[in-house]
């Protein structure tokens, strides 16, 4: 039942608005986030120039004179100061929001002149934007979501794109010392605060996230210090950073560490892509790590001008998000930054010759790159595309402008901005060829192989210009392109899930990139390898057929629908989408140069466009949107700027030429692609219910359901049957099925259902089912979705017109599914008065809950799928360092226990239909489930909708599958055998790489150990002169739970200020905790990755580390009382999201789970702040951290025989570098 994957992509091309909100979920979790996280995305259009509507388009337009410095200079030694050699003339950074702009777009629409498409579009109400007089901009937005607290967040706009040719890679070390050496940061620290900072290709961003008043001092409210000047303290201490000697060398030392982290094949891989993209530009060369012969030789000098030169307050924008007051903020930022000036940041440039050299490259990006001509957020670059109207003029009549002296002084040539000399650093690659398709078309190929790929993955792209959405026109045009997008996403998932598909996964997207600077259309897919041919042909013919005939009314109706619900539940939502989210989609917004919205105006005006757009017009973008693609085809009109393909394969042990994929075999698939006759869509008939109103009386009267008390094993006393309780309703009903609600208003429209049935792998062995039965069968499960009389295809169009996403998963102890759906009424039809009314989104997820528990298709082809799924993950963990040594060393910890290790293909294969349907129906079995439901509802009609829908759900239903006489005790943890061992591994890549562990034994999460002792009864019996007040606080069920939450805090900040801050022996090192639930015991786990040369001493100061929790360095007062901030901090914000709240009440009634019940949500934050040191240390030796007891591993590279140089691009993502990525990360 691929509901979620249908419609997860279809949120994601719902995104692509002015309105950045949508309802996207997490790739690490199943949250429901209000907006998409901006990492994963292009997105938005932008304003182009600052030019208002009634001027002429000229260079003059585009600069700013609030940007230049000639007005901060202030008293005699300011005057004396020379002018900054980088400081030039630039469009401000506030784009749509820079305060002379905005006053004229206003202007302009209050004037209410021209049609209604050209009149600007409004700006949000309560956005305060402003420049000082030395230039610095700030743009601050008043939010209330979570009350409390706030977001700064000061973009320096160079990127590794500005380095220069000796810089490779300074960018990125500077961003270290600068905020990782500020003593001014240090001070946040305890406060409860967040900091951190990345580095990408255009910019590199500081940012702090802070409660507005100070939690040390006392007091309340008002009566307390405001954190405010603290953070913009840390934040100014960034643009005077010292660039001390001693934090060079230590930051120095962490970049190496994260450039071998970052270095997987899956990174390897975004390289390729990148540098095949952008050939013609200086992304292809200037990736964020650098150089590591650069990186190691740089001293404080270097760094230093590289920091003087780019951080000057022309050149940031700081960004303010929260709940604060406009004028203390602007107040507050005139007292920080307002001394400020490149002329003094100039003075301290150390190094004349790249001084020199940095001018030039300033005149250059002023003179030659959209980053002038369109946005001060994009890099220096320009692409082989033809930019829009009024931009290209500019570069062209700029391009004579600008030359470079030879080093003999006598002529004169172009500066190389765009990097398309050869340089002696330059990596190997070959980027530079195109091939013509057919006459006249040509493609840019690029064929990448590496032995760690597992799978064949295609990429076909086209870089377009970002347009500016500021009017209704633009306003509408994205709206059609996005209704195409989510059905030619559904059209490609149907196509992987027939019977026999040709690929694995396809997607297909257009966003914008303000990292790249422009926008790129994108086709992502994988395949088999020996069915690559095939997956080509297939996933480009789909898209021709959009291309050539559009869509259909239906899904015109059916996702133009969409994309006005998804624009209603943002705006309920109002002032309580979160910080992080709003500062996201202002980052980007002003990036790109929009008008920047609320989420009411948003809707407002969705509404408006979409009750006048019409087929035509969505179907002329459709032939937009796939013309790069329709006009391959010989005799078509072929759209402007160069196709990139590129293909990434395994690489083939078989030395025969002819089986070897190449640029031509390549090129000839994708021409006979454009060959294939296509015809138009048909329309699908979708149901507006699954469950009729006939069937459910019919039901009612076989199967009269009611409500019966909560049972609880923590000692709560049975709550009441007939009365709705706070915070939560818990009540079980007559068929057996436990049942958990809460309301939550802080996710308005949005609500989330999670049912679990406790099993698991651990059911496997239990009840005697064929190994790996029940996890293949879950993921057929959701592979599937056809019930009862209605096709899979059906299906899943009901849960995209009711934008419900659902993920079914089998971990060790539980089949778990988790339903992501709307509370309000969805699946409309029409607008205004002629609107018709589907069912709500939390009726239609209970009746697909009732048809997977009594009415569930199961279908051959959707195992399959599952066991190619499965098959995948178990071959590419074999070619992971991580995953190889994970695997390793839980084989070792386990003693071979299947029910922790991957599964292998010998036993996937061996996995019949019939063998996984019996085990996932044994486990679905009324009397076990427990269905926990949290949103934006009134709790009382979804009681009456769960007893009519889920109350009817016989008391029998699958008993057939039910296995008799088996044992419904979970089975344990395997325990330790002792002593501990060391292990290593090697894997064969070109790229030298290391990864160390150090585990051992632990309780579960709610602190049993294996052997049936708990946390708590531990350390009571160590603790023999405990006062009644300490037994009592230790007898709470939450006890061991929050113990051991405490000391993975403590932990990981030990491991990261010993090894990597004093030993500098890596970038990242991370302590985690087994988080089982059922079965008594788990492990903890310390992962470091390091060079191969300093994995032994990494691993070494990890052991050293925990260690000295125990015995020389014990846990302190402060380390308690920052760990218990970062735990309520944490809950507190996860308060807001119905998936906390589902996944909080799940187990609270289920026996398995003795220690959890009401009291571990009541009393969570008592719990927590009674925690003391002396109740940490004893329970740290619940924990195996005896020398003797712990297993260690390492892991490392080794390269392969007869290796031969492939020319890998060595480069880092940093924070943000994903394809697509853009702000955030």
């Amino acid at each position: 039942m691929r509901f979620q994957l249908a419609t997860a992509v279809l949120a994601t091309a719902l995104t692509g608005t002015i309105q950045a909100f949508s309802f996207v979920p997490s790739s690490s979790s199943h949250r429901a986030l209000s907006r998409p996280p901006s990492t994963r995305t292009r997105r938005h259009e932008l304003v182009m120039k600052d030019e208002t509507p009634a001027s002429k388009f000229s260079l003059s337009s585009l600069f700013s004179s609030d940007s230049t410095n000639k007005s901060a200079l202030r008293g005699t030694a300011a005057a004396t100061l020379e002018p900054h050699p980088s400081a030039r003339p630039h469009i401000n950074p506030l784009n749509a929001l820079y305060p002379p702009k905005r006053r004229a777009l206003e202007s302009a629409a209050l004037r209410d002149e021209g049609d209604e498409m050209s009149r600007p579009l409004p700006f949000h109400p309560q956005v305060v934007s402003g420049v000082l007089e030395n230039g610095f901009s700030y743009v601050f937005l008043p939010n209330r979501s979570p009350p409390g607290r706030f977001e700064a967040h000061l973009q320096v706009f160079s990127g590794s794109a500005d380095e220069l040719e000796p810089q490779q890679g300074i960018a990125h070390l500077t961003e270290h010392v600068a905020y990782m050496g500020s003593r001014k940061r240090e001070r946040l620290f305890g406060t409860g605060s967040q900091t951190n900072a990345y580095t990408d290709f255009h910019h590199t961003v500081f940012y702090a996230a802070c409660p507005t008043y100070t939690p040390s001092r006392g007091g309340q409210g008002s009566h307390m210090p405001h954190m405010l000047p603290m953070a913009l303290d840390a934040l100014c201490d960034v643009m005077e950073a010292r660039c001390e000697p001693s934090r060079i060398e230590k930051e120095r030392q962490a970049v190496l560490s994260e450039m071998t982290m970052v270095n997987t094949i899956e990174y390897r891989v975004e390289c390729q892509i990148l540098s095949t993209l952008h050939r013609e530009n200086r992304l292809a060369k200037r990736f964020p790590i650098g150089k590591e012969s650069l990186i190691q030789s740089w001293q404080q000098d270097d760094v230093k001008t590289w920091h003087r030169t780019h951080y000057r307050p022309d050149n940031v924008l700081l960004y303010v998000v929260g709940d604060l007051e406009p004028d203390y903020v602007e107040k507050m930022v005139r007292e920080k930054f307002g001394h400020l000036t490149a002329e003094k940041q100039a003075s301290e440039i150390k190094i004349p010759d790249l001084k020199k050299e940095a001018s030039a490259l300033a005149d250059a990006v002023v003179g030659q790159t959209i980053k002038q001509a369109q946005s001060w957020h994009y890099p220096p670059v320009r692409h082989d595309f033809c930019v829009v109207d009024g931009v290209k003029d500019v570069l062209e009549a700029s391009d004579q402008l600008l030359k470079k002296e030879t080093a003999d002084g006598e002529e004169n040539v172009p500066y190389d901005i765009h990097l398309q000399k050869p340089y002696s650093l330059d990596d190997k690659v070959q980027f530079l060829k195109e091939a013509e398709l057919t006459p006249g078309k040509k493609i840019r190929p690029h064929i990448f192989k590496h032995e760690l790929l597992q799978n064949f993955s295609f990429h076909l792209f086209a870089k377009r210009p970002v347009v500016p959405i500021n009017n209704m026109a633009a306003f509408r045009h994205n709206l059609a392109r996005r209704v195409c997008l989510a059905a030619l996403q559904i059209r490609l998932n149907v196509n992987g899930r027939s019977d026999d598909p040709a690929f694995t996964f396809v997607e297909f997207n257009q966003l914008d990139s303000a990292r790249e600077g422009c926008a790129v259309c994108s086709l992502d897919m994988t395949a088999e390898p020996n069915r690559w041919e095939e997956a080509v042909i297939k996933s480009i013919s789909e898209i021709r057929k959009l291309g050539l005939y559009g869509v259909t009314s239906g899904e015109m109706e059916r996702y133009a629908s969409a994309v006005l619900t998804d624009a209603e539940q943002l705006a309920a939502q109002g002032d309580m989408i979160s910080h992080g989210d709003q500062l996201s989609y202002l980052m980007e917004t002003v990036a790109n140069g929009h008008t920047f919205m609320s989420p009411e105006q948003s809707y407002a005006i969705t509404e408006r466009a979409l009750s006048t757009l019409t087929l035509e017009e969505v179907n002329k973008a459709a032939a937009e949107l796939c013309s790069h693609i329709t006009g391959l085809k010989d005799g078509e009109v072929s759209a402007n700027g160069v196709v990139a393909v590129v293909a990434c394969t395994p690489k083939s042990a078989d030395a025969n030429p002819d089986s070897a994929l190449d640029d031509e075999k390549l090129c000839n698939a994708i021409r006979k692609a454009c060959t294939v006759d296509v015809e138009p869509m048909e329309d699908v008939v979708v149901p507006h219910t699954l469950v009729t109103a006939e069937e459910l009386e019919e039901a009612m009267k076989a199967y009269p359901p009611k409500w019966e008390s909560g049972q609880f094993s923590d000692g709560t006393p049975n709550t009441p049957a007939d009365r709705i309780t706070r915070p939560f309703t818990l009540r079980r009903l007559s068929n057996g099925i436990r049942v958990g609600i809460a309301q939550n208003t802080a996710e308005s429209q949005r609500g989330h259902l999670r049912l679990v049935a406790p099993g698991g792998r651990d059911a496997e062995k239990r009840f005697g089912f064929k190994e790996g039965s029940l996890a293949v069968g879950a993921r057929a499960m959701q592979e599937g979705g056809s019930f009862g009389q209605f096709t899979r295809e059906q299906v899943e169009l009901f849960a995209v017109d009711h934008l419900i996403m659902v993920e079914i998963n089998c971990d060790e102890e539980a089949l778990v599914m988790d339903f992501v759906f709307p509370t309000t009424n969805v699946g409309n039809t029409g607008y205004g008065d002629e609107k018709q009314m589907g069912i709500t989104g939390t009726e239609s997820v209970l009746q697909i809950v009732r048809e997977i528990l009594i009415d569930f298709n199961w279908e051959e082809d959707a195992l399959g799928r599952s066991k190619t799924s499965y098959r995948s993950a178990h071959e590419s963990m074999g070619k992971s360092l991580e995953g190889k040594s994970t695997e390793m060393i839980m084989n070792n910890l386990t003693g071979g226990d299947k029910r922790f290790l991957s599964i292998d293909t010998k036993t996937i294969d061996a996995v019949t239909l019939d063998d996984a349907k019996n085990a996932v129906m044994s486990q679905l079995i009324p009397s076990e489930l427990e269905i926990t439901v949290a949103g934006d509802f009134i709790v009382q009609d979804v009681l009456d909708m769960i007893l009519q829908y889920i109350g009817t759900v016989p008391p029998d239903a699958n008993s057939q599958y039910k296995v008799k006489h088996a044992s419904k005790q979970f089975g344990d943890v395997p325990a330790l055998q002792l002593p501990g061992r060391h292990l290593d591994l090697e894997l064969e890549d070109s790229d030298p790489r290391a990864v160390a562990y150090v585990a051992g034994a632990a309780p579960n999460e709610w602190g049993f150990l294996a052997d049936g002792s708990t946390v708590a009864k531990r350390v009571s019996d160590a603790d023999k002169r405990a006062s009644d007040y300490d037994k009592q606080r230790r007898a709470h069920p939450l006890f061991g739970n929050a113990a051991l939450a405490l000391i993975s805090e403590i932990a990981n900040r030990r491991l990261f200020s010993t090894v990597r801050e004093r030993k500098q022996l890596t970038y990242d090192a991370n302590f985690s905790l087994t988080s089982f639930k059922r079965m008594k015991g788990g492990w903890f786990l310390v992962t470091v990755t390091a060079s191969k040369e300093k994995a032994q001493a990494a691993l070494e100061a990890c052991k050293e580390t925990l260690q000295a929790l125990r015995t020389t360095n014990p846990i302190s007062p402060d380390n308690l009382e920052s760990a218990k901030r970062v735990v309520l901090n944490r809950h507190e914000g996860e308060l807001r999201t119905s998936e906390y709240w589902a996944t909080m009440m799940s187990g609270i009634q289920e026996e398995s789970i003795p220690l959890k019940g009401p009291l571990s949500v009541t009393d969570f934050n008592v719990v927590i702040e009674s925690m003391t040191t002396k109740d940490l240390q004893l329970a740290l030796e619940c924990l195996g951290l005896e020398e003797s007891n712990l297993y260690t591993a390492i892991g490392k590279t080794v390269q392969p025989e007869g290796l031969v140089d492939d020319g890998i691009v060595k480069a880092s993502p940093m924070a943000g570098m994903g394809r697509g990525g853009a702000l955030t990360g």
